[in-house]
C-alpha cells in the first residue's frame, strides 16, 4: 500500500522541497519589499497581522487526525492536497505582502495534515494501521523516501525551471511555485481513487483476505485497545510521558531537516560553486541519505529495535555540525562530506523517532492523536531555523550551526530517557505490577496502558 502514497507524496515533496531552493534562485522577493527570512518564519506561523488573528496551523495537526479517522483517509488527504497545490499556486502569482502572507496562512493550514516537518502525518497514522508494529518501518520508510527523492531531484528541477525567467513575462521563482502547484492539484485529483482507505475496508481486499488482515493487526496489538475516545480515554492520552517525551525529541530534531533543507545549497554557494551547480551538487547528498536511510530502516524491523538507531543518526549528525563549525580549518571536500552525514543522519533518526513512538503506542484513537501531538508541537523546533542562520554569520553561520548540534543532543538525551523508561515500564509489566488496570471499567479500551502489551526499545 506504500507505493501509491509514496508517488502521491513525491509531487507534493517536490514542491514543498523547492520552496528552499528558491531562497538561493531569486527568492528574495524584492517586488514584495520583504526579506526571505519573514517568508520562511511565515511558513511555521502564518498569522494575520492582528493582534486578533495569531494562529499557528501547528494547532490543525490534532484534528486533522481525528477528521481522517470520521472520514475516509482518501477523501481527507486527496483534498487538502489538492488544496494545498492551489495555494502552492497562489504563491507563484503574489503580488504583495498581503497576498504572501494570505497564500502562507492557507499553506500551513492544508499542509498540516501532509507534509509537516517533511512527513506526512495523516499518511503516518494510515500506513501504521495496515502492518504489525515490528514490519511498520520499513514500511514507513520507503514512504519517507519521497523526500528523499525530492530532496534530490528537487535540485535538479530547480535547475531546469531557473531557465523559465522570463516566459511569459514571469520570473523563474514564480515558475516553481505554479508548475509544482499545477502537478500536486493534479496528483491530489488522481489521489482520491489512489489512496487506500482502512483496512477493514479496505476495497481492494476481498472479504475473506479483508478478515485475515484485520486478524492479524488484532492479533498484533491483543487487548491492548482504544476504540472509544471518552473522558477516560482523553485522561489517559494527555498524562502518557512517551508523547512528551517524543514530542520532544522531535522538536530536538526537526530543526536539522529545516535547516538542511533552507541552507545546504547556501553552503555549497558558499564553497565558491556556482548557484545553479550548488543545486546539482545536493543530489548525490540525499542519494547516499538514501541509501543509508533504507538500510538503517530494514535493520531496525529486522533486529526489532529502535534506540541504537536514532544514536547512529546522533552520532552522524553531530560530527557533521562539528565539522561545519570548523570549516575554516578544513578543505572543501571535508566540507562537501559534512552534508552527507548531516542529510544521512538526519533522515535516520527523524523516522525511526516516528516508527519508535507508533511502536509503543496503542488504540486507534491514541495513535491518531499521539502523532498528531509529536509531528504538531515538535514542528516548533522548525521556526529554530528559520531564525538562527543570521546573514551576516555567512557562511560559518556560527549561531545556527551551534544551536542545531545543541537540539540534536535534546533528541539524543530524550530517545536515550524514553529508552530507559521504557525498559523499566516493561519490567514492571513483567513482574505484575500493573495487573490491578484490568480491575477496571476500561479494560478493553485501555490502549497501551494494557498490562499484556510491552514497550517497543
Amino acid at each position: 500500500m506504500t507505493k501509491p502514497m509514496e508517488l502521491w507524496c513525491l509531487s507534493i515533496y517536490l514542491g514543498y522541497r523547492n520552496t528552499r531552493f528558491n531562497c538561493l534562485s531569486l527568492l528574495l522577493m524584492s517586488i514584495l519589499l520583504i526579506s526571505n527570512l519573514m517568508a520562511l518564519f511565515l511558513f511555521f506561523i502564518p498569522t494575520g497581522l492582528t493582534d486578533t488573528v495569531h494562529r499557528q496551523y501547528i494547532i490543525f495537526e490534532v484534528p486533522s487526525n481525528i477528521i481522517i479517522k470520521k472520514i475516509s483517509p482518501s477523501l481527507w488527504l486527496a483534498s487538502i492536497a489538492d488544496l494545498w497545490g492551489i495555494s502552492t499556486v497562489g504563491m507563484g502569482l503574489v503580488r504583495n505582502v498581503e497576498g504572501l502572507i494570505a497564500c502562507r496562512v492557507l499553506l500551513g493550514f492544508f499542509e498540516a495534515g501532509i507534509v509537516p516537518a517533511n512527513v506526512g502525518k495523516g499518511c503516518i497514522y494510515l500506513i501504521g494501521m495496515y502492518y504489525k508494529r515490528y514490519e511498520v518501518q520499513w514500511r514507513m520508510s520507503i514512504f519517507f523516501s519521497a523526500s528523499i527523492v525530492a530532496g534530490a531531484f528537487s535540485g535538479l528541477l530547480a535547475f531546469a525551471i531557473a531557465k523559465m525567467h522570463d516566459v511569459g513575462g514571469l520570473e523563474a521563482w514564480r515558475w516553481i511555485f505554479i508548475l509544482e502547484g499545477l502537478l500536486t492539484v493534479i496528483v491530489g485529483v488522481i489521489a482520491k481513487w489512489w489512496i487506500l482507505d482502512w483496512p477493514e475496508a479496505a476495497s481492494f481486499l476481498n472479504d475473506e483476505e479483508r478478515a485475515r488482515l484485520v486478524g492479524r493487526l488484532a492479533d498484533d496489538s491483543g487487548d491492548a485497545r482504544m476504540d472509544h475516545l471518552n473522558k477516560t480515554a482523553w485522561k489517559r492520552i494527555l498524562s502518557d510521558w512517551k508523547i512528551y517525551l517524543g514530542t520532544i525529541a522531535y522538536f530536538g530534531i526537526v530543526n536539522n531537516g529545516y535547516a538542511g533543507s533552507f541552507f545546504i545549497p547556501t553552503i555549497l554557494r558558499e564553497m565558491v560553486y556556482a548557484a545553479e551547480r550548488a543545486q546539482l551538487l545536493t543530489i548525490p547528498v540525499y542519494i547516499v541519505a538514501a541509501i543509508r536511510y533504507l538500510t538503517a530502516a530494514f535493520l531496525a524491523d529486522r533486529l526489532r529495535r529502535r534506540y541504537s538507531f536514532t544514536m547512529i543518526g546522533v552520532i552522524l549528525t553531530t560530527v557533521s555540525y562539528v565539522l561545519l563549525l570548523c570549516q575554516q580549518k578544513i578543505p572543501t571536500g571535508a566540507r562537501y562530506l559534512s552534508l552527507f552525514m548531516l542529510v544521512s543522519g538526519g533522515y535516520i533518526t527523524q523516522p525511526v523517532l516516528l516508527g519508535w513512538l507508533s511502536n509503543t503506542i496503542s488504540g486507534h484513537y491514541k495513535r491518531s492523536i499521539s502523532s498528531a501531538v509529536q509531528i504538531g508541537l515538535g514542528n516548533i523546533g522548525g521556526i529554530v531555523a528559520s531564525n538562527v542562520f543570521f546573514a551576516q554569520e555567512a557562511p560559518q553561520y556560527w549561531t545556527g550551526l551551534g544551536v542545531s548540534l545543541g537540539m540534536v543532543w535534546v533528541y539524543g538525551i530524550s530517545c536515550t530517557l524514553f529508552y530507559f523508561l521504557a525498559i523499566r515500564e516493561n519490567k514492571r509489566r513483567d513482574r505484575g505490577e500493573r495487573d490491578d488496570r484490568l480491575l477496571g471499567p476500561d479494560t478493553m479500551n485501555l490502549g497501551d496502558d494494557h498490562p499484556h502489551w510491552r514497550y517497543t526499545t
